[in-house]
């Protein structure tokens, strides 16, 4: 009992006493918060969940309006503003219909994201991951990232689901390819210099698409 109040007390003060960085603190924007905060108040608890719902296309974006019901129903979502992010739609014709869906119809009118495994380029192919970390070279995995960013944000998708920092031991595994292999320093490195590829020095830039370290963070 006495190590439980103990532990307890430690932790609570440990979150009290927590300062963010003065770093962190730069990142924050006064003014996005604000707006952040005047959206959510308007939002309704269903929205809410809805920009938590994400799909995968099931019809071509860019031909006629799909006919199935499960399709019917989705697009019913989209326009509802019932669908945060979408997987698998590429192409600036196809995304762009699909971001009008949201933005034209929807009550507050607030955008998706696109995401897509670009996990050794887009339209330029690279090595495996496990490929190039056999290189020892970090940086060039940032260059291919970097390419592959610049491919990617230009098709309309903002968002990849790399890079995979699992420690893989068991060659049986079938995502084995898409890390760095078993040793943590390189996959860390790696992982780092494919992370500053994708997102470049500065996200807001529309050659660059946000990262998603995977699977653990997921």
């Amino acid at each position: 009992m006495i190590k439980r109040m103990l532990f307890i007390s430690v932790l609570s003060f440990s979150l009290f006493s927590f300062k963010p960085e003065k770093d962190t603190q730069k990142l924050i924007n006064p003014e996005i918060e604000a707006k952040i905060t005047t959206l959510l108040s308007k939002m309704t608890l269903d929205e809410k969940m809805g920009q938590l719902n994400q799909y995968t296309s099931r019809w071509e974006m860019t031909g006629p309006a799909p006919q199935g019901t499960n399709e019917q129903q989705m697009l019913g979502m989209i326009k509802s503003g019932m669908v945060g992010s979408m997987l698998n739609v590429t192409g600036v014709e196809a995304t762009r219909k699909a971001q009008k869906l949201a933005v034209e119809n929807s009550r507050l009118k607030i955008p998706m994201i696109f995401g897509y495994d670009v996990i050794h380029g887009y339209q330029t192919m690279f090595p495996i991951p496990l490929a190039e970390a056999a290189s020892w070279e970090p940086e060039l995995a940032r260059k291919s990232a970097r390419i592959a960013a610049v491919e990617t944000s230009a098709s309309g998708v903002q968002w990849t689901f790399a890079p995979m920092v699992d420690i893989a031991r068991d060659a049986r595994w079938g995502r084995f390819m898409e890390g760095s292999g078993e040793d943590p320093y390189l996959g860390s490195l790696f992982a780092a210099a494919r992370v500053k590829g994708f997102q470049g020095n500065d996200l807001s830039a529309n050659n660059t698409i946000a990262a998603c370290v995977k699977h653990f963070a997921a």
